[in-house]
């Protein structure tokens, strides 16, 4: 009777170790996941400016289709984040080859704002389906675990919590334009990059937070 009772613990602590030591359905956001899948997005930020936003839309593009091909052959197979990247910077190439100049001056101004815009809106869709970490999770968790409640949770909490971020983000692009010009690097490039390692820091303290508390529920 009791190694009867007690191979079921066991099974449940082997899982929970095989869990922790995949990711847990958090290791492969942690691990780079979701950060190359910002890579182009990254690009673009850093290397747009009002002379140069197109040739970072041209940049990001590549960025964005090098990154989908690896990324598709993962257990999560294609990721939405890649396709909008892809379909977001063809956008915004398109634009800068065919239409005028000066009809795309509100561009130059508003890239960030739009661009984070564009990221937010990806996030919170993807909610509707797959939440867009759940993609990359699922290439560092075992399949069992992706219907598990606490998976489930962490990425739906990690997908709105970048949803948030990049809607603060491209508010702070906003005020970035419309502020005073004393303010616009910080607006710009400080508090952008205090959210976004902000939102790195804390979702390990999420995943970590969900994990336990599914570890010590009853049975």
């Amino acid at each position: 009777m009791t190694s009867s009772t007690s191979r079921p613990e066991r099974q449940q602590q082997e899982e929970r170790q095989r869990h922790d030591r995949r990711g847990g359905g958090g290791g492969g956001l942690l691990s780079g996941g979701v950060l190359t899948g910002f890579l182009p997005w990254i690009i673009f930020w850093v290397v747009s400016s009002p002379s140069t936003w197109e040739v970072a839309a041209v940049g990001a593009l590549i960025a964005a289709m090098i990154v989908a091909v690896p990324d598709s052959r993962g257990a999560g197979g294609v990721k939405v984040l890649d396709m909008g990247s892809i379909a977001f910077f063809a956008l915004i190439s398109i634009l800068g080859l065919f239409v005028d100049r000066q009809d795309l001056s509100w561009l130059e101004d508003w890239a960030q704002a739009i661009s984070s815009a564009a990221l937010a809106l990806i996030a919170f869709a993807s909610l509707m389906f797959t939440p867009f970490t759940e993609q990359y999770a699922r290439d560092s968790t075992p399949p069992e675990l992706w219907d598990s409640p606490a998976f489930k949770k962490i990425n739906r909490g990690l997908t709105l919590g970048w949803g948030v971020v990049f809607t603060l983000t491209a508010i702070s692009g906003v005020i970035a334009v419309k502020g005073s010009h004393s303010s616009r690097d910080f607006f710009t490039w400080i508090l952008p990059i205090i959210l976004i390692v902000g939102a790195f820091k804390l979702q390990g303290r999420y995943i970590n937070y969900v994990r336990s508390h599914a570890t010590s529920a009853p049975a």
